[in-house]
């Protein structure tokens, strides 16, 4: 017996074999330490944890890849969804159902042999749920929107310990919050994501040496205000260590660099990007590649580390901010500090069919800060400038990017409905 009445996955307490195994993530600074972790399997599993949850008056936490997590859970019951993987596609009508645990590396495999493309993100390992609550950014998003945009069906474990499938039809207010604003309104079990056509894209990474980074800050303000939606492009800058497993081009120095993935041809692509080219030397070429392949062109490291960080979206890319972009946390900073610098508008910008909770759609770019946890409060206190400094020209935040203690204010308070919806579903606060 697992001590939990009609659950069928494994249940592990402290102690136990397999325990601290359950708890890994991505994340590494803030692990959880829970009283009990439900490796559930279904979404009869998911009900019963919230039921033995609310029964017992403890917290609960949910985590897949555990990219996102925030504050860890102390106590508890955190659910484990990393076993509910499952991938349906259906090429009929375009939807991909996605169980709770499901990577964006198992939702791009499945879409292609269809030749279909999901709003996936930049990382193939990070979970789809977790990205899609909050909005979800992806690799081709001036092209396909935010991800939440694409949800057609949600299937949700409220604290009563009720299923409920949220629809537009069905729960409208609902469906709203949680596309965009919905971590923490319950446990999501399923989605209903809708794919487009499509199955290569052009595009690359082109490096930009650090004496060279803030000329090319301004020459991208000037090149992505006339680019198409079709083309989706940013900018990450960090000072490389001086250590033999990274690349000799790269070691020791300040680099940017410039990701493009573009859904025209070759030669569109090439001629969009001559321009940026021609204002900043860089190194490095665009090719033709699966969209399978494309989150090669972000690179983001696979191994779980500690992080922290937060975000911007920015009205502007005023002048002023460049410079304390690279004042603040540039190569000189006393902490390494991973810049990042996205190009949001075209899809982004223009409201979804059916309404839903992404704010600050008028951003045409997100600042984005992290730096690995080291025991002090630099890294803190240097994110904490850099916002201080690009206040004036912020319009909120986005809930994707936010981490540790940063994360305690993600939520934009211009969301409406979501304050009255916790108090419905979750009137004890089961949800952390």
């Amino acid at each position: 017996m697992n001590g939990i009445e009609n659950v069928t996955g494994p249940v592990f307490r402290p102690g136990d074999a397999g325990f601290d195994e359950q708890l890994a993530g991505y994340q590494a600074a803030h692990p959880h330490r829970p009283d009990l972790v439900v490796g559930a399997e279904s979404s009869d599993d998911v009900r019963a944890a919230v039921r033995h949850a609310a029964d017992h008056g403890l917290p609960v936490a949910v985590e897949t890849s555990g990219h996102g997590r925030a504050a860890p859970l102390s106590g508890g019951v955190l659910i484990s969804t990393r076993r509910m993987d499952a991938v349906r596609i259906d090429p009929a009508t375009h939807l991909a159902r996605v169980e709770a645990g499901t990577r964006w590396e198992q939702v791009v495999a499945a879409a292609a042999e269809h030749g279909l493309v999901p709003p996936s993100g930049t990382s193939p390992e990070s979970g789809v749920v977790g990205y899609t609550l909050g909005g979800g950014i992806g690799v081709l998003a001036r092209e396909l929107g935010w991800a939440s945009d694409r949800v057609r069906s949600v299937d949700l474990v409220t604290a009563d310990g009720r299923l409920r499938h949220v629809t537009a039809e069905s729960e409208p207010e609902l469906f709203r919050v949680l596309r965009g604003a919905g971590h923490g309104l319950g446990v999501v079990t399923a989605m209903e994501i809708e794919l487009v056509p499509g199955g290569r894209i052009h595009g690359g990474s082109l490096a930009v040496a650090g004496e060279h980074v803030r000329a090319l800050l301004d020459a991208y303000r000037e090149w992505t205000a006339g680019l198409p939606d079709g083309l989706t492009s940013s900018i990450g800058a960090l000072p490389y260590p001086d250590l033999p497993m990274v690349p000799e081009h790269l070691r020791g120095r300040y680099v940017a660099q410039v990701r493009i993935a573009s859904s025209g041809s070759a030669e569109e692509t090439d001629r969009l990007v001559a321009p940026l080219r021609a204002a900043v030397p860089t190194t490095g070429t665009l090719g033709e590649l699966p969209y399978a392949q494309a989150t090669t062109i972000f690179n983001e490291p696979a191994d779980p580390h500690p992080y922290t960080g937060t975000n911007a979206m920015l009205r502007e890319l005023d002048p002023a901010v460049a410079e304390a972009m690279l004042d603040i946390t540039g190569p000189d900073a006393p902490v390494m500090c991973v810049l990042g610098l996205r190009h949001l508008g075209g899809a982004l910008a223009r409201p979804p069919a059916v309404p839903d909770a992404v704010a600050h759609r008028d951003a045409p770019y997100l600042l984005q800060v992290l730096s690995l946890v080291d025991g002090t409060d630099v890294p803190g206190r240097l994110h904490g400038e850099l916002m201080d400094a690009v206040a004036p020209w912020t319009a909120g935040r986005t809930p994707n990017f936010r981490f540790g203690k940063q994360a305690a204010t993600a939520w934009p308070i211009e969301v409406p409905g979501r304050a009255d919806l916790e108090a419905e579903l979750d009137p004890k606060g089961l949800f952390r």
